[in-house]
């Protein structure tokens, strides 16, 4: 069996398992309940019962309403509607009737009732219900005189039924609504770690593959006149092809942590390649961890798209700030026109997706054509900034599907 039909049958497996594990009971666990009333049927079946013709017609709506009742109580929105409410007061009307009227099997219809109540009223209203209900069952037992039970035991019955009845369905709601939780979170985790994944392998592959293509473009121009410094180009690009790997690993485990420095030296190598002069200037307090994985992802994703888009001669870094802040600025002198005026904002999704993360995080991304020509991103964070992936996860997608950003909204 494949890998993939194997992770189906698991995950196959695992649902029935989830659906076989027992839920809320349903209206259905409720209707042997009204075996309660055999009594009272039994009686006009002998023609114990006077009028019997008012007492099989008593009977027959107090079952029906009964089961209305409780079908209705199983589902929230039925559960809440006025109808049920009213179908459940002449219920009560039904009951007392009967029960004034009869007296013997027919008081207890009044546990019946507490049992309807249960599946219809929660809170307060129960409390009151049940408790009026008890007091009114005793009463009309205590007035008839001739009770199958003791008046006591069936005003008990009578605020117990619905008590427990009321008390299990909403702990089964309660069950339901958690695994139902549970399961959204499980997704939500799953959503959140692709969305990490496929952020972090953008913006590795992204940069990575430019620097490849640009490396072996020059391996391919220096090898006719200069074979050792291909040979070298052709060794960086192995070496790059390395790192690659090493990084795609931790971003599939999730331990990736980016470096500012590192990213710096990765970005002279890459510029350098594409006949690109790097200008990097450096300084202020250091930063922390956070702040230098965003710091560098925000180098990664402006090199990728100078060497792709930019047709520049030079790029400059320039990092400074203050105590509380930090400010990475990069611009290239471009002189290629955009086939159309950038917007104004992030044009690029890859762009984008570093300004939410880096708003995430307390900071801030701003990118546009400088004032003499060229393009500029500018980066603004914390120095202590914190970790802002969960908040970074909400982002839709870095870029678009081969990596790159619209001509446009990049340096000319």
């Amino acid at each position: 069996m494949s890998r993939n039909g194997s992770g189906s049958w698991r995950e196959r497996r695992r649902r029935r398992r989830e659906e076989g594990r027992p839920g809320p009971p349903g209206p259905y666990a409720l209707l042997p309940w009204l075996l309660m009333g055999l009594g009272a049927f039994s009686n006009l079946f002998q023609g114990k019962t006077p009028n019997p013709w008012i007492g099989g017609i008593g009977l027959f709506v107090f079952n029906s309403l009964y089961i209305s009742v409780v079908f209705r109580g199983f589902h929230k929105k039925s559960r809440e509607s006025p109808v049920t409410y009213v179908t459940l007061a002449v219920m009560a009307v039904v009951t007392f009737g009967l029960a004034i009227g009869y007296g013997g099997s027919w008081l207890l219809f009044f546990p019946l009732l507490s049992l309807a109540c249960g599946t219809v009223l929660r809170g307060r209203q129960l409390v009151v219900g049940l408790l009026g209900l008890a007091v009114v069952a005793v009463l009309v037992t205590v007035r008839r005189g001739d009770n199958v039970s003791d008046p006591w035991t069936i005003g008990y019955g009578t605020f117990i039924s619905g008590a427990v009845t009321a008390a299990i369905l909403t702990l089964s709601e309660t069950v339901m609504e958690l695994r139902a939780t549970r399961q959204e979170l499980a997704r939500t985790a799953v959503e959140k770690e692709r969305l990490r994944f496929s952020r972090d392998l953008h913006d590795l592959l992204g940069h990575t593959l430019s620097v490849i293509v640009v490396k072996s473009e020059a391996a391919r121009r220096l090898a006719p006149r200069d074979m050792d410094a291909a040979l070298l180009q052709v060794a960086d690009i192995e070496s790059v092809g390395r790192q690659a790997l090493t990084e795609i690993r931790e971003a599939v485990t999730g331990y990736r942590e980016g470096s500012l420095a590192t990213e710096l030296d990765r970005a002279r190598s890459a510029l350098t390649a594409a006949g690109i002069a790097p200008v990097v200037r450096r300084s202020g307090p250091p930063l922390a961890p956070q702040a230098e994985a965003l710091m560098g992802w925000v180098v990664r994703e402006a090199v990728t798209n100078v060497v792709r888009h930019s047709d520049a001669t030079t790029c400059s870094f320039k990092v400074d700030g203050t105590a509380e802040r930090v400010r990475l600025t990069i611009t290239d002198d471009g002189r290629g026109q955009a086939a159309e005026p950038p917007a104004p904002g992030i044009g690029g999704t890859g762009l984008k997706g570093l300004t939410e993360r880096l708003a995430a995080a307390g900071g801030s991304l701003t990118a546009g054509p400088g004032p003499d020509g060229g393009f500029g991103v500018t980066a603004e964070l914390p120095v202590d900034a914190t970790d802002a992936a969960d908040a970074a996860d909400a982002a839709d997608g870095m870029d678009t599907a081969d990596g790159s950003v619209p001509p446009h909204t990049l340096g000319p």
